[in-house]
């Protein structure tokens, strides 16, 4: 055990189950240095056979998800509520503890069946542990995050067919070792809501990848290199792609419209009601009046209220037309794709991409500058659940944000806007910031929801929240000017003054900067802002109306920019 002892002296008392699983792996370790088979003891551990060779090939996917393929079908499709204008409140932040970590065989059956990647991750972790020196445990960490990035990615690839605990919280925590953090810490982690009780897209990351995994969500999207030539079989993908895109698309435009037959059905009940209260004449018993003053203009706005009415019933027939159509096409490529054999199922290759690609959104919420060590550790995240960016606490910071700035979620299609809530992958590392890793889907504009990454341990979770946002706000204003983006819009007027006033640096990292002095510091009346930055917000990040008739009486600047309003609003241009 004298190996083992650094690791006492690093972390404190291990107890004696997770010492001998360490034995374990170092006598496996020595022990096949000449020999190319397993030993016996490790090979009962990681999932092998005894006296099997090391085979390096990956798992056949048929093998592994056979129960648990997705045809991509419609009951695999995403279903968005466009009728909620809000987030519920947050009521409860903690559960009853969970016996999480009192497994004592946690780090056996956290690390077991997952074949040499296993073996890795261990003997890098015990490096790491058992070194005295700075620049020792400067070159073994940077041996380790990549080691944990590997057995993670091995644990993601069996996400269809469900996980054993531990091997969830290395997902959805990086909790590798429990003696690794305090016993408060642990204490602090077994409360945390494990289930999603919300109805929010917010998502801890084992989540996620089994999400994508079932065909419940699509992968998200990546710059692709153009290829010369597609195979039949990526030419039909592509295709049954894009027809489900559009089908997802005039399905998302049918339910906004129904949802505005309903509203104008709504006022038009109410504005017959009203006519109908009629008051009696009191000099003539029996009779009543007609209509007074205060009724006759619910006639011209009954009238009003019919046209509008038929108007959505004929654009509601239109898109019944184009979506028949959509899914008529869309059945036809699903058919020619099973005769030709082309499998739309999410494979392996799929989870492995997006895991490479969760494991991108890591290093962007941390930064260069930033601790990309992955493994949950005592001294880097505190003790209080305030602090950890739990769905929760997420949630709740997404809301407060909403409240300020009504319009962050809002997303205009074909003159339809509805309010789509992006989905927010939290991403288990130390990062600082949030970030928007793309703002809607490829092939549906209208209804998809985009993807926000956020850290789990940051130093402010507030702030992380916000940031992501900002730049959810950058990408889908830009998007909406396409190639404009630097002369019209938000994106437009912003970039005009970036450039005009010859600041330096990304024009996208200084928006991020000031659309969150914007919100936490403007929107409480203290001016942080460039005149012209605090117009061009003023007038494309809007604050609730009840917040901008506070601000009038905060001060001259705020009364210019709300007697602004007033007159676009009397002009045809607003």
């Amino acid at each position: 055990l004298e190996r083992v002892n650094g690791i006492h002296e690093v972390m404190g008392s291990i107890p004696t189950t997770s010492i001998s699983v360490l034995t374990v792996f170092d006598k496996a370790m020595s022990d096949n240095k000449h020999d190319n088979s397993i030993d016996p003891e490790i090979a009962e551990l990681i999932g092998a056979e005894e006296g099997e060779k090391r085979d390096d090939s990956k798992p056949d996917f048929d093998e592994l998800f056979n129960e648990a393929e997705s045809s991509g079908t419609d009951a695999g499709r995403e279903e968005i509520d466009l009728n909620k204008s809000q987030f519920a409140p947050i009521t409860k932040r903690e559960d009853s503890p969970k016996p999480f970590f009192a497994n004592k065989n946690y780090y056996k059956v956290a690390l077991g069946g997952e074949g040499d990647v296993s073996k890795r991750f261990h003997s890098a972790l015990t490096q790491f542990l058992n070194t005295q020196y700075p620049q020792e445990r400067s070159l073994y960490r940077g041996r380790l995050i990549p080691a944990y990035w590997n057995l993670a990615e091995s644990i993601a690839l069996k996400a269809a067919l469900g996980m054993q605990i531990p091997k969830k919280l290395i997902l959805r925590f990086g909790a590798v070792l429990p003696t690794l953090i305090s016993q408060e810490q642990r204490a602090l982690i077994s409360k945390i809501p494990f289930e999603n009780s919300t109805g929010e897209p917010v998502h801890y990351l084992d989540e996620w990848l089994e999400r994508v995994a079932t065909g419940k969500i699509s992968q998200s999207g990546t710059d692709e290199v153009k290829t010369k030539k597609q195979n039949p079989d990526q030419m039909i993908s592509s295709k049954l792609q894009k027809a489900q895109g559009q089908r997802d698309v005039n399905f998302g435009l049918i339910s906004g419209k129904l949802t505005d037959l309903e509203a104008a059905e709504g006022q038009l009940k109410a504005a017959i009601d009203s006519l109908a209260s009629r008051s009696e004449n009191a000099a003539y018993p029996g009779l009543k009046y007609g209509y007074s003053d205060q009724q006759r203009p619910k006639l011209a706005e009954i009238s009003g209220i019919v046209r509008s009415l038929g108007l959505l019933d004929r654009e509601i027939s239109r898109l019944y037309l184009q979506l028949d159509g959509a899914a008529e096409t869309l059945e036809v490529l699903k058919q020619k794709a099973a005769e030709e054999g082309v499998s739309v199922a999410v494979d392996n290759q799929a989870i492995t991409d997006e895991f490479n690609t969760i494991r991108q959104m890591a290093k962007m919420c941390v930064g260069r500058q930033g601790n990309h060590l992955p493994v949950l550790m005592k001294q880097y995240f505190r003790s209080n659940i305030l602090d950890i960016g739990t769905r929760e606490n997420i949630i709740d910071v997404l809301s407060s944000v909403e409240n300020i700035d009504p319009g962050v979620f809002k997303r205009t299609f074909k003159r339809q806007t509805q309010r789509i809530v992006p989905h927010v992958i939290i991403v288990p590392c130390y990062g600082d910031s949030g970030i928007c890793w793309e703002p809607f889907e490829r092939f549906n504009r209208a209804t998809s929801r985009g993807r926000l990454a956020l850290p789990m341990f940051p130093k402010d979770v507030k702030s992380a929240v916000i940031t992501a946002l900002a730049d959810l706000r950058w990408q889908v204003a830009k998007e909406k000017a396409q190639h404009y983006w630097m002369e019209e819009g938000l994106t437009g007027y912003y970039y005009q003054w970036f450039n005009g006033a010859k600041k330096r640096g990304d024009v996208r990292e200084a928006f991020v900067q000031d659309y969150a002095l914007w919100v936490t510091k403007e929107s409480e009346g203290m001016q942080k802002l460039h005149k012209d930055v605090r117009g061009v917000f003023w007038r494309y990040i809007p604050f609730n109306q009840e917040l901008k008739d506070k601000l009038r009486n905060r001060g001259f600047v705020y009364d210019e920019l709300y007697k602004r309003d007033v007159n676009r609003g009397k002009s045809d241009g607003y």
